[in-house]
């Protein structure tokens, strides 16, 4: 009778033990499965990444190359063709004046600043700090002046402007598109220098109230080699048929 009893508790610890093991085992094995599925989704996801990147490389590299075969057929065709020759002339021309290119020419650099004699902490009590800043509409009218002098090409601190530019104040911050400008404003325009500084500097044009009424920095310098590089980014059309 004791030993059957000694048999049953030993049989009974056993399969005691024996479950432990199994359920440790058991829960191993579901842990590991588990960092290996994780594992295994991490490299799955970094494959895809690299060979989206890979295909974007290749594309980009077809595209330049594909620019550079259109380039060497419009120049031979210009050569053999005199209509060809005319219709290569007039994309040049349109990429020129849409923005897409670099260019360089006659012209005049405009630099205007905000006035520096003028704080917060040392402005009159009657004065309005915002007369002696430059704004938004100070360089939209600036830009309409030279377009009316017959610019052919402006940028403001490198940014071409183009037909779709917009020129925005978001707080103290001008933007230029996507861009953030800020005081010293370098304008260049390619023109006629004589004309497009005339409009600019007249007695009673734009220029005349911002220096002499607002303070703001003005200089101006001619040019026979102004550079105005091409707009970077996206022209796009969703309402023209």
């Amino acid at each position: 009778m004791i030993n059957k009893k000694k048999i049953a508790i030993v049989l009974a610890s056993v399969c005691l033990l024996l479950s432990i093991a199994i359920t440790v085992q058991i829960k191993t094995i579901k842990r590991t499965s588990i960092v290996g599925t994780e594992n295994f989704s991490q490299d799955n996801l970094k494959d895809e990444v690299l060979k989206w990147k890979e295909k974007y490389e290749t594309e980009t590299r077809n595209l330049t190359n594909m620019e550079k075969e259109l380039a060497t057929i419009r120049e031979e065709g210009a050569k053999n063709d005199t209509s060809s020759s005319i219709k290569e002339a007039e994309i040049k021309l349109n990429n020129n004046l849409l923005g897409l290119t670099d260019l360089e020419g006659k012209g005049i650099e405009l630099t205007i600043k905000d006035d520096p004699n003028v704080t917060k902490e040392n402005i009159g009590i009657f004065d309005d700090i915002s007369e002696h800043i430059v704004h938004e509409q100070d360089l939209r009218a600036i830009v309409n002046e030279l377009k009316n002098a017959g610019a052919e090409a402006i940028s403001i601190n490198d940014q071409r402007i183009t037909a779709n530019t917009s020129i925005n104040c978001i707080g103290n911050v001008i933007k230029i598109d996507d861009e953030k400008i800020s005081s010293p404003f370098v304008i260049k325009a390619i023109g006629f220098p004589e004309r497009m500084e005339s409009a600019l500097v007249r007695a009673g044009g734009y220029l005349y109230f911002m220096e002499n009424y607002g303070g703001i920095g003005v200089s101006i310098k001619k040019s026979d080699n102004v550079k105005i590089s091409k707009y970077t980014g996206v022209i796009s059309a969703k309402y023209i048929k």
